[in-house]
Protein backbone atom coordinates (compact mmCIF):
# COMPACT_ATOMS: atom_id res chain seq x y z
CA UNK A 1 0.00 0.00 0.00
CA UNK A 2 0.93 3.63 -0.49
CA UNK A 3 1.82 6.29 2.25
CA UNK A 4 -1.61 7.93 0.90
CA UNK A 5 -3.81 5.50 2.44
CA UNK A 6 -3.65 4.60 5.88
CA UNK A 7 -4.98 1.46 7.43
CA UNK A 8 -6.42 3.52 11.37
CA UNK A 9 -6.49 7.06 11.74
CA UNK A 10 -6.53 6.48 15.25
CA UNK A 11 -5.36 3.60 17.59
CA UNK A 12 -8.11 0.78 18.05
CA UNK A 13 -8.79 -0.28 21.42
CA UNK A 14 -7.66 -3.66 22.44
CA UNK A 15 -9.83 -3.32 25.38
CA UNK A 16 -13.17 -2.44 23.32
CA UNK A 17 -12.49 -4.83 20.61
CA UNK A 18 -11.62 -7.62 22.87
CA UNK A 19 -14.74 -7.44 25.23
CA UNK A 20 -16.76 -7.44 22.14
CA UNK A 21 -15.08 -10.25 20.37
CA UNK A 22 -16.36 -12.07 23.51
CA UNK A 23 -20.07 -10.73 24.03
CA UNK A 24 -20.74 -11.65 20.57
CA UNK A 25 -19.12 -15.06 20.83
CA UNK A 26 -21.50 -15.39 23.91
CA UNK A 27 -25.03 -14.33 21.91
CA UNK A 28 -23.86 -16.48 19.13
CA UNK A 29 -23.27 -19.29 21.25
CA UNK A 30 -26.74 -19.05 22.57
CA UNK A 31 -27.92 -18.66 19.02
CA UNK A 32 -26.42 -21.74 18.40
CA UNK A 33 -28.19 -23.96 21.32
CA UNK A 34 -31.38 -22.36 20.22
CA UNK A 35 -31.02 -23.64 16.70
CA UNK A 36 -30.35 -26.69 17.71
CA UNK A 37 -33.20 -26.97 20.17
CA UNK A 38 -35.55 -25.23 17.89
CA UNK A 39 -34.07 -26.69 14.57
CA UNK A 40 -35.00 -23.65 12.87
CA UNK A 41 -32.44 -23.80 10.33
CA UNK A 42 -33.79 -20.17 8.46
CA UNK A 43 -31.70 -18.90 11.34
CA UNK A 44 -28.39 -20.32 10.11
CA UNK A 45 -27.51 -17.17 8.59
CA UNK A 46 -27.88 -15.20 12.07
CA UNK A 47 -25.43 -17.62 13.25
CA UNK A 48 -22.89 -17.29 10.71
CA UNK A 49 -23.73 -13.45 10.88
CA UNK A 50 -22.69 -13.84 14.45
CA UNK A 51 -19.70 -15.19 14.31
CA UNK A 52 -18.69 -13.15 11.97
CA UNK A 53 -19.13 -10.31 14.35
CA UNK A 54 -17.19 -12.43 17.24
CA UNK A 55 -14.12 -13.38 14.77
CA UNK A 56 -14.32 -9.68 12.98
CA UNK A 57 -13.59 -8.19 16.55
CA UNK A 58 -11.05 -10.61 17.66
CA UNK A 59 -8.82 -9.54 14.19
CA UNK A 60 -9.27 -6.11 15.24
CA UNK A 61 -7.83 -6.93 18.84
CA UNK A 62 -4.79 -8.46 17.12
CA UNK A 63 -5.04 -5.07 14.95
CA UNK A 64 -5.20 -3.29 18.16
CA UNK A 65 -2.35 -4.87 19.77
CA UNK A 66 -0.09 -4.74 16.67
CA UNK A 67 -0.20 -0.31 16.77
CA UNK A 68 1.41 1.64 15.35
CA UNK A 69 2.74 -1.28 13.07
CA UNK A 70 -0.16 -2.73 11.80
CA UNK A 71 -0.35 -5.62 9.29
CA UNK A 72 -3.12 -5.72 6.55
CA UNK A 73 -4.39 -9.26 7.01
CA UNK A 74 -5.85 -8.39 10.53
CA UNK A 75 -7.38 -5.54 9.11
CA UNK A 76 -8.60 -6.53 5.85
CA UNK A 77 -10.41 -9.76 8.10
CA UNK A 78 -11.92 -7.43 10.72
CA UNK A 79 -13.17 -5.08 7.91
CA UNK A 80 -14.78 -7.72 5.27
CA UNK A 81 -16.25 -9.25 8.52
CA UNK A 82 -17.95 -6.58 10.55
CA UNK A 83 -18.78 -5.10 7.09
CA UNK A 84 -20.48 -8.51 6.24
CA UNK A 85 -22.04 -10.04 8.84
CA UNK A 86 -25.39 -7.85 8.63
CA UNK A 87 -26.24 -9.00 5.29
CA UNK A 88 -26.14 -12.62 7.21
CA UNK A 89 -28.78 -10.90 9.64
CA UNK A 90 -31.07 -9.49 7.05
CA UNK A 91 -31.13 -13.13 4.99
CA UNK A 92 -32.64 -14.78 8.75
CA UNK A 93 -35.12 -11.39 9.51
CA UNK A 94 -36.09 -11.68 5.53
CA UNK A 95 -37.21 -15.24 6.30
CA UNK A 96 -39.40 -15.14 9.50
CA UNK A 97 -41.43 -12.77 7.59
CA UNK A 98 -42.05 -15.61 4.90
CA UNK A 99 -43.15 -17.90 7.81
CA UNK A 100 -44.86 -15.70 9.55
CA UNK A 101 -47.36 -15.21 6.48
CA UNK A 102 -47.37 -18.72 5.76
CA UNK A 103 -48.40 -19.24 9.56
CA UNK A 104 -50.91 -16.83 9.18
CA UNK A 105 -52.52 -17.89 5.82
CA UNK A 106 -51.95 -14.36 4.74
CA UNK A 107 -50.96 -14.57 1.40
CA UNK A 108 -53.32 -12.12 0.06
CA UNK A 109 -52.68 -9.35 2.40
CA UNK A 110 -49.06 -9.15 0.92
CA UNK A 111 -47.94 -7.49 -1.60
CA UNK A 112 -45.67 -10.46 -2.26
CA UNK A 113 -46.41 -13.92 -2.43
CA UNK A 114 -44.43 -15.81 0.57
CA UNK A 115 -43.43 -18.42 -2.08
CA UNK A 116 -41.52 -15.74 -3.64
CA UNK A 117 -41.09 -13.11 -0.84
CA UNK A 118 -37.89 -15.21 0.75
CA UNK A 119 -36.67 -15.82 -3.02
CA UNK A 120 -36.39 -11.91 -4.17
CA UNK A 121 -35.27 -10.45 -0.33
CA UNK A 122 -32.51 -12.83 -0.27
CA UNK A 123 -31.27 -12.96 -3.96
CA UNK A 124 -31.05 -8.98 -3.28
CA UNK A 125 -29.15 -9.75 0.10
CA UNK A 126 -26.79 -11.80 -1.68
CA UNK A 127 -26.02 -9.52 -4.27
CA UNK A 128 -25.16 -6.80 -1.90
CA UNK A 129 -23.33 -9.27 -0.39
CA UNK A 130 -21.03 -10.02 -3.25
CA UNK A 131 -20.71 -6.35 -4.25
CA UNK A 132 -19.43 -5.24 -0.91
CA UNK A 133 -17.21 -8.36 -0.50
CA UNK A 134 -16.10 -7.56 -3.69
CA UNK A 135 -15.34 -3.64 -3.46
CA UNK A 136 -13.68 -4.75 0.04
CA UNK A 137 -11.33 -7.47 -2.15
CA UNK A 138 -10.33 -4.74 -4.01
CA UNK A 139 -9.18 -2.55 -1.53
CA UNK A 140 -7.31 -5.30 0.36
CA UNK A 141 -4.95 -5.60 -2.79
CA UNK A 142 -5.10 -2.09 -3.50
CA UNK A 143 -1.64 -0.96 -4.60
CA UNK A 144 -2.88 3.18 -5.05
CA UNK A 145 -5.49 5.42 -3.76
CA UNK A 146 -7.15 4.85 -6.86
CA UNK A 147 -7.79 1.12 -6.26
CA UNK A 148 -9.17 1.91 -2.87
CA UNK A 149 -11.69 4.48 -3.94
CA UNK A 150 -12.74 1.89 -6.92
CA UNK A 151 -13.32 -0.35 -3.46
CA UNK A 152 -14.85 1.87 -1.38
CA UNK A 153 -17.25 3.00 -4.53
CA UNK A 154 -18.43 -0.90 -5.05
CA UNK A 155 -18.50 -0.89 -1.24
CA UNK A 156 -20.89 1.90 -1.39
CA UNK A 157 -23.01 0.72 -4.38
CA UNK A 158 -23.35 -2.91 -2.34
CA UNK A 159 -24.77 -0.77 0.75
CA UNK A 160 -27.17 1.12 -1.51
CA UNK A 161 -28.52 -2.00 -2.72
CA UNK A 162 -28.86 -3.29 0.82
CA UNK A 163 -31.14 -0.31 1.46
CA UNK A 164 -32.93 -0.42 -1.18
CA UNK A 165 -34.13 -3.91 -0.53
CA UNK A 166 -34.13 -3.43 3.47
CA UNK A 167 -36.52 -0.45 2.55
CA UNK A 168 -38.65 -2.58 0.70
CA UNK A 169 -38.91 -5.10 2.68
CA UNK A 170 -40.22 -3.29 5.66
CA UNK A 171 -42.71 -1.36 3.08
CA UNK A 172 -44.09 -5.26 2.38
CA UNK A 173 -43.53 -5.83 6.37
CA UNK A 174 -46.06 -2.69 7.23
CA UNK A 175 -48.43 -3.33 4.23
CA UNK A 176 -48.60 -7.05 5.43
CA UNK A 177 -49.16 -6.37 9.34
CA UNK A 178 -52.28 -3.58 8.10
CA UNK A 179 -53.97 -5.38 5.96
CA UNK A 180 -53.62 -8.81 8.34
CA UNK A 181 -55.17 -6.60 11.46
CA UNK A 182 -57.58 -5.19 8.98
CA UNK A 183 -58.94 -8.82 7.92
CA UNK A 184 -58.47 -11.02 11.06
CA UNK A 185 -60.48 -13.99 9.75
CA UNK A 186 -56.96 -14.84 8.12
CA UNK A 187 -55.77 -16.55 11.45
CA UNK A 188 -59.42 -17.95 12.52
CA UNK A 189 -58.26 -21.26 14.39
CA UNK A 190 -54.78 -19.60 15.28
CA UNK A 191 -55.41 -16.84 18.21
CA UNK A 192 -53.24 -18.05 20.73
CA UNK A 193 -50.43 -16.92 17.73
CA UNK A 194 -48.53 -13.59 19.05
CA UNK A 195 -47.57 -12.61 16.00
CA UNK A 196 -48.03 -9.16 15.93
CA UNK A 197 -45.09 -9.33 18.86
CA UNK A 198 -42.80 -10.75 16.31
CA UNK A 199 -43.29 -8.34 13.91
CA UNK A 200 -42.49 -5.30 15.85
CA UNK A 201 -39.42 -7.49 16.63
CA UNK A 202 -38.90 -7.47 12.82
CA UNK A 203 -39.01 -3.97 12.72
CA UNK A 204 -36.86 -2.93 15.81
CA UNK A 205 -34.21 -5.20 14.02
CA UNK A 206 -35.10 -4.00 10.57
CA UNK A 207 -34.87 -0.67 11.99
CA UNK A 208 -30.96 -1.37 13.71
CA UNK A 209 -29.77 -3.02 10.51
CA UNK A 210 -31.02 0.27 8.59
CA UNK A 211 -29.35 2.75 10.53
CA UNK A 212 -25.79 0.96 10.79
CA UNK A 213 -26.33 0.70 6.95
CA UNK A 214 -27.12 4.20 6.59
CA UNK A 215 -24.24 4.77 9.06
CA UNK A 216 -21.70 2.77 6.96
CA UNK A 217 -23.01 4.52 3.16
CA UNK A 218 -22.13 8.10 5.01
CA UNK A 219 -18.98 6.47 6.14
CA UNK A 220 -17.36 4.82 2.50
CA UNK A 221 -19.17 8.04 0.69
CA UNK A 222 -16.52 9.87 2.88
CA UNK A 223 -13.77 7.67 2.09
CA UNK A 224 -10.97 6.64 4.33
CA UNK A 225 -9.61 10.28 5.44
CA UNK A 226 -13.35 11.47 6.16
CA UNK A 227 -14.47 12.57 9.61
CA UNK A 228 -16.11 9.17 10.37
CA UNK A 229 -13.39 7.27 9.71
CA UNK A 230 -10.92 9.37 12.05
CA UNK A 231 -12.93 8.50 15.63
CA UNK A 232 -13.57 4.87 16.61
CA UNK A 233 -16.10 5.95 18.52
CA UNK A 234 -18.37 6.22 15.53
CA UNK A 235 -18.27 2.42 14.13
CA UNK A 236 -18.82 1.11 18.20
CA UNK A 237 -21.82 3.85 18.55
CA UNK A 238 -23.80 3.03 15.06
CA UNK A 239 -22.56 -0.19 13.96
CA UNK A 240 -21.16 -2.72 16.84
CA UNK A 241 -23.96 -1.55 19.76
CA UNK A 242 -26.88 -1.84 17.22
CA UNK A 243 -25.88 -5.36 16.13
CA UNK A 244 -25.31 -6.95 19.29
CA UNK A 245 -28.60 -5.39 20.52
CA UNK A 246 -30.20 -7.06 17.29
CA UNK A 247 -28.46 -10.34 18.43
CA UNK A 248 -29.39 -9.89 22.09
CA UNK A 249 -33.17 -8.96 21.13
CA UNK A 250 -33.21 -12.56 18.70
CA UNK A 251 -32.03 -14.42 22.02
CA UNK A 252 -34.78 -13.08 23.81
CA UNK A 253 -37.16 -12.97 21.56
CA UNK A 254 -36.51 -16.39 19.11
CA UNK A 255 -38.15 -16.91 16.25
CA UNK A 256 -39.07 -20.39 17.44
CA UNK A 257 -41.13 -19.28 20.14
CA UNK A 258 -43.68 -18.50 17.47
CA UNK A 259 -42.98 -20.26 14.49
CA UNK A 260 -42.03 -23.73 15.83
CA UNK A 261 -44.80 -26.26 16.08
CA UNK A 262 -46.81 -23.85 13.75
CA UNK A 263 -45.31 -24.59 10.53
CA UNK A 264 -48.33 -24.37 7.62
CA UNK A 265 -47.68 -25.20 4.06
CA UNK A 266 -48.76 -22.25 1.60
CA UNK A 267 -52.17 -22.25 0.83
CA UNK A 268 -53.38 -21.56 -2.89
CA UNK A 269 -54.73 -17.90 -3.00
CA UNK A 270 -58.18 -19.57 -4.54
CA UNK A 271 -57.92 -22.25 -1.69
CA UNK A 272 -57.53 -19.21 1.18
CA UNK A 273 -60.01 -17.46 -0.62
CA UNK A 274 -62.24 -20.08 -0.20
CA UNK A 275 -61.45 -20.76 3.60
CA UNK A 276 -62.27 -17.26 4.44
CA UNK A 277 -65.88 -17.08 2.59
CA UNK A 278 -66.36 -20.52 4.01
CA UNK A 279 -65.53 -18.61 7.49
CA UNK A 280 -67.85 -15.53 6.61
CA UNK A 281 -70.64 -17.99 5.19
CA UNK A 282 -70.68 -15.83 2.11
CA UNK A 283 -72.37 -18.78 -0.58
CA UNK A 284 -70.97 -17.03 -3.98
CA UNK A 285 -74.70 -15.68 -4.68
CA UNK A 286 -74.88 -12.60 -2.88
CA UNK A 287 -75.66 -14.26 0.43
CA UNK A 288 -74.42 -15.20 3.62
CA UNK A 289 -75.27 -18.30 5.57
CA UNK A 290 -75.40 -18.50 9.38
CA UNK A 291 -72.42 -20.73 9.98
CA UNK A 292 -72.31 -20.32 13.39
Amino acid sequence: MTEEFKLYHYDPSAGAAIAFATVFGLTTAIHLWQLGRSRAWYFIPFVIGGSFEAFGYLARYVSAEESPDWTTKPYIAQSLMLLLAPAFFAASIYMILGRIIRLLNGASCSLIRPSWLTKIFVTGDVLSFLMQSGGGGIIATAKDKTKVDLGNNIIVAGLFVQIIFFGFFIVVSLVFHRRTLATPLHAVGDSSIRWTRYMMVLYIASTLVMIRSIYRVAEYVQGSDGFLQSKEAFIYVFDTMLMFICCLFFNWFHPSGILSGYEKPLEDPDLEMLNRDQYTGYTGHGRYNNVY
